[in-house]
């Protein structure tokens, strides 16, 4: 089998992805990185990555986890990442 081939990123996409880590990131208040990723059963890489948007598009069950650990509803958070209809 051939390697996976990752499409590029469309801008909307890098945007979506910076939007949602500036919300985590701003939700995780001065709790730490290592106690939230914990939380959420996710790796502080992992949520490091998301938080400074270098993994734009996290799978949906990791944002759901990190979701529930900071306390955020998922229609929060979609309704603030994404971006208004121009």
């Amino acid at each position: 089998m051939g390697r996976m081939v990752r499409t590029p990123l469309t801008p909307e996409e890098r945007e979506r992805g910076e939007r949602l880590g500036r919300l985590l990131r701003a939700a995780r208040g001065d709790r730490s990185m290592a106690e939230v990723a914990a939380r959420a059963g996710v790796s502080a890489e992992t949520l490091r990555k998301i938080e400074t948007g270098r993994a734009p598009t996290p799978a949906f069950f990791t944002v759901v986890a990190l979701a529930a650990a900071l306390g955020l509803s998922l229609d929060e958070l979609s309704g603030q990442c994404v971006p208004a209809a121009a």
